[in-house]
């Protein structure tokens, strides 16, 4: 029998509403995450990976934002379908989200004990005292030393690094069975970064947790992701297994990302590649595959007819008329 995903979402699809037209940010992806599966979404600014992992969690500002097709089926419930008041006990609870900067999700005039015990008392129905015997143990298991003394600091008296694990606290708390992380290591330094993704990694593990790992650098996500998904302009334009999608890439824009990574094998006096061109105006419906114009194997179907995610290969998908391969249409 085959056992029913964590998190299955089916044709979501985003729009935003603006003085200039309608933005078209996400538009129709279907996409699976099992137990304790790292899925990588990866992908340039503006591609739609945020606003996807914010639309399954109806953090979307309506209006402008709308939510207009789609359903998100975690643990068998649409979730998607839900008031507010029944997402407040998905939120933290079952699904939780580290964001990107640390100093804007944190309160600057509450204690990180304050913050902390609040979702533990909220959720988990602990006393004052219990949540706070919980948020050192918390501290302490993301590396923070001298937790009990720092549960009484201020989000501003922490490095960037020590906010972002107080994050990582938080969203951990109530111990959720899936964890979206939305880019949590672009304003940190590599050695930074380094840490925090072992640090996921290893809570992954010993949790069991699933996770969906938002970035836009592919070099990120090699060691810690099972599998990737490629978005560009909306849509998902590859997914597969991650050692599938380095050894063999099936669309232009995953060889594009693969060709601008910095590599230690690469000789002194070759340049790192750049995508020529910009990414498409989203105010636009797209007509064609949205890739066409700044890809070197496009053909006239390309600009004409926009390609589906088709299967390739086991556990592999991308969606493109092309064989890179070869340079003709599969």
């Amino acid at each position: 029998m085959t056992q029913q995903p964590l998190l299955e979402v089916n044709d979501l699809r985003t729009r935003f509403h603006t003085p200039e037209g309608i933005i078209h940010a996400v538009n129709g992806i279907s996409f699976q995450v099992s137990e304790g599966e790292t899925v990588a979404i990866v992908g340039e600014s503006g591609c739609g990976k945020s606003v996807s992992m914010m639309s399954l969690l109806k953090l979307i500002p309506q209006p402008p934002g709308e939510i207009y097709s789609g359903k998100a089926f975690y643990r068998g419930e649409n979730i998607l379908s839900k008031s507010e008041q029944e997402m407040e006990d998905v939120r933290g609870k079952e699904i939780a989200m580290i964001f990107q900067d640390p100093m804007t999700s944190l309160n600057p005039v509450l204690s990180i004990g304050h913050q902390l015990t609040e979702a533990l008392r909220e959720h988990l129905g602990m006393t004052l005292e219990q949540a706070e015997s919980r948020a050192v143990e918390l501290l302490d298991q993301v590396g923070i030393p001298d937790a009990a003394r720092r549960l009484h600091d201020y989000p501003h008296q922490f490095s960037g690094g020590m906010r972002q694990r107080v994050m990582i606290a938080m969203a951990l708390s109530c111990t959720p069975s899936l964890l979206i992380a939305d880019e949590p290591t672009t304003a940190l330094d590599v050695t930074i970064q380094a840490q925090i993704v072992e640090l996921v990694t290893r809570l992954r593990e010993s949790l069991h947790m699933a996770i969906i790992w938002i970035t836009h650098d592919l070099g990120v996500v090699a060691g810690m992701a099972d599998r990737v998904i490629v978005m560009y302009a909306g849509f998902i334009v590859e997914e597969a297994q991650v050692e599938e999608l380095y050894d063999a890439p099936a669309h232009p824009y995953t060889l594009a990302l693969l060709a601008a990574l910095p590599r230690i094998d690469r000789r002194r006096d070759q340049r790192l590649k750049s995508i020529p061109g910009a990414p498409p105006n989203l105010l636009l419906a797209p007509r064609g595959c949205p890739f066409a114009p700044r890809c070197e194997f496009a053909l006239d179907k390309c600009r004409q007819e926009n390609p589906i995610l088709t299967g390739i290969a086991a556990n592999h998908q991308a969606a493109c008329w092309v064989d890179v391969k070869t340079g003709g249409l599969r």
